[in-house]
């Protein structure tokens, strides 16, 4: 049997790494097919050195990366045909020599602890820069250090010297961060508070499932009018705040829970479900003939929705899929975990800020005691139930901020309000943590502190690539105490971990007991 290295997510195997075959489903041939791609993407970037690389060359350093991000890519030939492409335009720009896929992983355990920590939030940045360049928005120190982080992923570096890059990185994918923001809300408006059902009314409809809010108003459009209704999924959720979208009567409500609980969630399920981003998981037989992937997302045998020259895709063979399946029947109910049946969701900076005042009033009252980020993706490792547990034990008196698919632990939960405020707030998708960020630098100027003396405190879960860059931007701006789980990220080096705690008192997760208490006092 072929053999692979891979240890990029949370549920790697025996937490150390996958060596026979993913536990997301990725092949040994998949996974080195991509260990391979990133090599010509170090290859890519060598050569545009001194360069003003293409439009083309961005978008392919882009998107390699992307389709290397978990539960993005399974199909050999899509990567085989991307690493062509890679190949082409690297000899337009005169041509440099492919970093060894196998020295990805090779070396001093904790050189390679840091080459892959950097990668790997590298990959995480691309997302949001694909989904920010669809929508037309760019930046040019971001997009510049797609190349020059990937030729550092090529080069020698003392430890000290890849902490600097790391930091550096953490700085720019904030930049990138907020420039999704700007294409998200310039498009689509600042989110709003909104009410999403999770009942699934009777007749035709689609599910969508990923962060693409460019594919979903390509959809709403195509469908208006056609008597088919539009779910979402997963981090798709949050997409019912932005006025531009909610503004579509077909937009109905919320479909199933996380991503991980897909190959029982749609079991027998009466419509297709689009991909446009990562999150697929190997459909089962079930249901295989009624998923379609799109952009970068791709599996052997799935029917695939391109894009054209402009940009735009033809969803008809989604369409009348929905249509052939005809739906349920009658109305299906879905709870959350929790049995809950409503979410709310539309509490990004803008909503948040604007009731700034309240809010500080009711800390300085002490209406409100403490904040907590309860946040980031889910998974189906044993452990996460820690989650769920940590918020149903915050007093009465806190409020929890919740953003990316981690909040499915526990947004069915009603914990009531403060001053009119729900204590459980979300956020909306994992890039929108630079929304938290923005609340959190607003309030430490309101409150004439340091953003660490603020009763604030980020209990984080991770699972894949974006977490990673989300982590090196809150530590590139100094954030300490941040709580993470449900496990250490197998490529953090022993010594590599010691630095993180030492440095910014980065905290593994105990108990919901025991960490409150610590919390708390």
């Amino acid at each position: 049997m072929m053999s692979m290295f891979c240890f990029q997510c949370e549920q790697t195997a025996g937490g150390k790494a996958c060596t026979m075959a993913g536990v997301c489903g990725k092949s040994a041939l998949v996974a080195n097919k991509q260990d391979a791609l990133t090599g010509a993407l170090v290859g890519l970037a060598r050569a545009a050195s001194g360069k003003k690389p293409s439009r083309r060359a961005l978008e392919l350093m882009i998107d390699g990366l992307f389709a290397t991000i978990t539960n993005v890519n399974f199909d050999p030939e899509r990567i085989d045909d991307l690493k062509r492409q890679i190949e082409e335009e690297k000899d337009k720009l005169g041509g440099a020599e492919n970093f060894s896929e196998t020295a990805l992983w090779e070396g001093d355990p904790d050189i390679v602890s840091l080459r892959s920590t950097l990668l790997l939030g590298i990959r995480g940045m691309a997302a949001y820069a694909h989904h920010a360049y669809v929508l037309g928005k760019q930046d040019q120190e971001v997009n510049e250090w797609f190349f020059k982080g990937m030729r550092a992923i090529g080069e020698e570096h003392t430890v000290e010297e890849w902490l600097d890059l790391l930091m550096e990185f953490g700085h720019v994918n904030l930049k990138c961060m907020a420039l999704l923001d700007e294409a998200n809300t310039s498009a689509y408006g600042h989110p709003v508070p909104t009410k999403v059902s999770t009942i699934i009314e009777k007749g035709p409809f689609i599910v969508i499932s990923g962060h693409d809010l460019h594919d979903l108003k390509m959809l709403l459009e195509q469908t208006n009018g056609k008597g088919i209704n539009i779910y979402t999924h997963g981090e798709m959720l949050p997409a019912h705040g932005y006025p531009e979208l909610k503004k579509y009567p077909h937009l109905k409500g919320n479909f199933g829970t996380a991503w991980q609980n897909q190959q029982k969630e749609f079991m027998d399920i009466p419509a297709p479900v689009l991909f446009t981003t990562n999150c697929l998981m190997p459909p089962k037989p079930n249901y295989s003939d009624r998923i379609f992937t799109t952009a970068v997302v791709g599996y052997p045998g799935l029917v695939h929705i391109p894009a054209d020259e402009k940009g735009y895709k033809d969803f008809t063979p989604v369409i009348e899929k929905a249509l052939e399946l005809g739906g349920y029947p009658e109305d299906h109910v879905m709870a959350g975990i929790n049995g809950g049946t409503e979410l709310i969701t539309g509490f990004a900076r803008n909503t948040v800020l604007g009731v700034a005042d309240k809010v500080i009033e009711a800390v300085k009252t002490g209406a409100i005691r403490h904040f907590f980020l309860v946040g980031g993706c889910d998974g189906a490792k044993t452990g996460r139930n820690y989650y769920t547990d940590f918020v149903k034990q915050t007093p009465a008196d806190t409020v929890i901020l919740t953003l990316a698919c981690g909040k499915f632990r526990f947004n069915d939960l009603q914990l009531g309000e403060i001053g009119g405020l729900p204590r459980i707030m979300d956020m909306g998708q994992c890039n929108d943590a630079y929304s938290a960020i923005q609340v959190a630098l607003a309030l430490s100027k309101a409150f004439n502190c340091d953003v660490n003396e603020l009763p604030l405190t980020l209990v984080l879960s991770w699972y894949e690539q974006k977490a990673v860059c989300i982590l090196l931007t809150l530590l590139a701006l100094g954030i300490r105490n941040i709580y993470i789980g449900p496990s250490v990220p197998a490529f953090f080096s022993s010594n590599v971990l010691s630095v993180l705690v030492e440095k910014f008192g980065i905290k593994p997760i105990s108990t919901p007991e025991q960490d409150l208490k610590a919390i708390l006092g």
